[in-house]
């Protein structure tokens, strides 16, 4: 599912610090534990030149990238003492449940854990589904068919509820493109040599599966090329990754007749009623309306048969990681090993809490809060997003390119952002969610099927506005415009191996104040989140000559981004990561104005060597510690709205003024940037 509304912070960036007090750190000389940022810096390394690698360059020596990761960094450091925390929690549950939520985590992990059933059982949990396909002898059975199993595939098609763009106080049937096996519609097109080699390879891949279906070689080699070839088609007529970003121009509400108008092979009224909806679906938004007349178009032209292929296809591929080693293990050599640069999976309990995180994720949240995070933690947090918000209240009415119309509307909206700090202050009910002494497969699809549910269930409801979209103890951080709210769940205040007093300010106002909350509040205006107001709605509140002003000079971050080549000849896709680039400098921006407030950077003292301000810009960089592989940074470009680690770091301090004071960034240096060309927006 995709939504446009849910910008980030990318996965190996949204740890944060423990604790962050707004006083001055007092920091233990005699600490046992390497000091948070000095211990990273590669000091062969000139901060001028390239201050990534100088900053986090000797961990990353130190530190390979384990087999089973595409990428190794604080994220995943982060998500290691995650893991060992809700193992903890499942292997309690087991041992002694004492409630519903319990009894339901325990029965998810058993039997996730139980490989002797899993791959006894092989393909048996999906054949009841395959026989139905094979069982379908006309379009129209198809077409149901594929309506009823796009809840758990995707196939054909994206689908889903949520708020009005343009109603935010209503949520609406929304319809994206979707329907194919690779990330992306690029990867059908591109003529890169990587890019090439994957769709090269790809037809084999279905060629593979499609055999645990059923087939023999030959019947699955030529079922393969077929079903290529129709997602092909499909991704023709979708839109690029820079396109999806443009909230208004993905925006066609209508009636749903409308739809089977433009579309009309398919009984759009029939589809939705095979989903369950049964009403308040009279009216829907389109994303993508061309996708979908090509949808219509292929149901008319390509036989039948192809597309019980394509559906037996995205059926196997969407449950593989619930099924037989032998499946699974296939489907990770194509999408983890080629494609990400894994050489082995995850070990089982690994992959069994990130399933049940997607499951039930929140209910493990209840359990996590009450052992690892405190109401004090919460309110700390709450506190250093006001002094975010302050600062960029102060940036805003010093804008001199901005309209005092233009301000006070700016101003308006950044009071009313909501702040949501650790967990939900309501969690959500799963107590019929049947999850229960059922094999793995059994309890995955029903969690799939509870959560359909709970979202078709919100149709013509009240929209509420206390839900969380993620969970308290992910390693992520969101803004959602039609809410105008920050999310910070309390999994990205965990740094293992570091206590709070081991944390001084300048390192916690770079971290959790610049890279995780500050860009999180730059979201509400960055080149998406500005097109919504106050209330959440997609209303233009901007002056014609602002609006222009805006995108004059978001077009030079553009520009530098698309400049910069990430693997072999693949450039970062300026236009397509620009809401991100555009967060990260203001996060950089906001967390500095903070930090110069506080006793610690009054004082100047040294701490480990260095000063309060080049701690700072370290500390921002921790965000980012990481290393990637090859063939993810590839993947990544294609897909990924997010710059890579090392350019969320040297892009936007090049165009921070302080940044080149602190270090004495001159003409010449590989960090340097003329001033006609530095970014100036926020």
């Amino acid at each position: 599912m995709i939504k446009f509304m849910l910008t980030g912070v990318g996965i190996a960036t949204i740890a944060c610090f423990s604790a962050c007090n707004q006083g001055e750190k007092k920091v233990d000389a005699t600490s046992p534990t390497p000091d948070a940022v000095a211990s990273l810096v590669d000091s062969t390394m000139n901060p001028t030149q390239d201050f990534f690698e100088y900053a986090n360059g000797g961990w990353i020596k130190r530190n390979p990238i384990p087999p089973e990761y595409s990428s190794w960094g604080i994220g995943n450091l982060v998500q290691e003492e995650l893991y060992k925390r809700l193992r903890i929690i499942n292997e309690k549950a087991v041992e002694t449940p004492t409630d519903p939520i319990s009894h339901k985590i325990a029965a998810f992990w058993k039997s996730g854990m139980d490989s002797i059933r899993i791959n006894a059982d092989g393909i048996k949990p999906i054949e009841a589904d395959l026989k139905a396909i094979d069982a379908v002898t006309t379009a129209q059975q198809l077409i149901q068919l594929a309506a009823k199993q796009n809840i758990f595939t995707g196939a054909m098609c994206g689908l889903y509820v949520a708020q009005d763009a343009k109603n935010s106080d209503a949520m609406a049937l929304q319809f994206y493109q979707g329907g194919l096996g690779l990330p992306d519609r690029d990867y059908y097109f591109n003529t890169d040599n990587r890019t090439a080699k994957i769709r090269q390879l790809y037809p084999g891949h279905v060629a593979k599966m499609l055999q645990f279906t059923g087939l023999d070689s030959n019947a699955a080699k030529t079922a393969a090329t077929e079903v290529v070839a129709l997602e092909t088609m499909l991704a023709k007529s979708s839109r690029k990754l820079e396109a999806l970003r443009d909230p208004e121009a993905n925006y066609h509400k209508m009636a749903i007749t409308q739809l089977n108008k433009i579309a009309g092979n398919i009984d759009w009224v029939d589809f939705v009623k095979q989903q369950g909806i049964k009403g308040n679906a009279d009216t829907v938004i389109v994303g993508q309306p061309e996708f979908y007349t090509a949808l219509s178009n292929a149901i008319k032209s390509q036989p039948l048969a192809t597309w019980k292929n394509y559906l037996k296809w995205h059926l196997i591929n969407s449950n593989a990681q619930q099924l037989s080693d032998t499946i699974a293990n296939t489907s990770f050599a194509f999408y983890g090993t080629l494609m990400r640069g894994q050489d082995k999976q995850k070990p089982r309990w690994k992959r069994v809490l990130d399933a049940e995180e997607g499951a039930m994720g929140e209910a493990l949240g209840q359990l996590f809060v009450k052992e690892f995070f405190n109401a004090t933690a919460k309110k700390r947090y709450e506190a250093l997003v006001e002094d975010i918000r302050g600062a960029l209240k102060t940036r805003i009415e010093h804008l001199e390119w901005m309209s005092d119309s233009t301000k006070q509307k700016a101003l308006f909206k950044l009071s009313k952002i909501t702040k949501k700090v650790g967990y939900p202050d309501k969690w959500k009910d799963f107590s019929a969610m049947d999850i229960k002494s059922l094999s793995y497969p059994e309890n995955v699809a029903a969690a799939r099927t509870w959560w359909h549910n709970y979202e078709i269930n919100k149709l013509g409801k009240p929209v509420d506005r206390t839900e969380w979209d993620m969970t308290p103890q992910t390693y992520n951080a969101y803004y959602n415009p039609s809410n105008n709210e920050i999310v910070l769940p309390a999994g990205i205040f965990t740094v293992p191996g570091k206590r709070d007093e081991e944390l001084d300010d300048a390192v916690v106002y770079g971290y959790a104040g610049a890279s995780t909350i500050g860009h999180e509040i730059t979201h509400g205006f960055d080149d998406q989140g500005r097109q919504f107001d106050a209330a959440g709605n997609l209303k233009s509140w901007w002056t014609k000559d602002d609006e222009t002003k805006f995108n004059q000079r978001a077009a030079v971050m553009v520009r530098q981004f698309n400049s910069y080549i990430v693997v072999d000849s693949l450039h970062i896709n300026g236009q397509a990561s620009l809401g991100e680039n555009i967060a990260d400098l203001g996060g950089i921006l906001l967390g500095w104005d903070a930090f110069k407030k506080t006793a610690q950077f009054k004082k100047g003292d040294k701490i480990a060597g260095y000063t309060p301000s080049q701690r700072y810009f370290m500390g921002y960089s921790l965000g980012w510690l990481s290393h990637t592989k090859k063939e993810a940074l590839a993947k990544a470009v294609l897909t990924d709205v997010h710059s890579p680690a090392k350019f969320r770091v040297n892009g936007p301090f090049s165009d921070v003024d302080a940044f080149y004071e602190v270090y004495s960034v001159k003409p010449g240096d590989g960090m340097y940037r003329a001033d006609s060309a530095r970014v100036r927006i926020w």
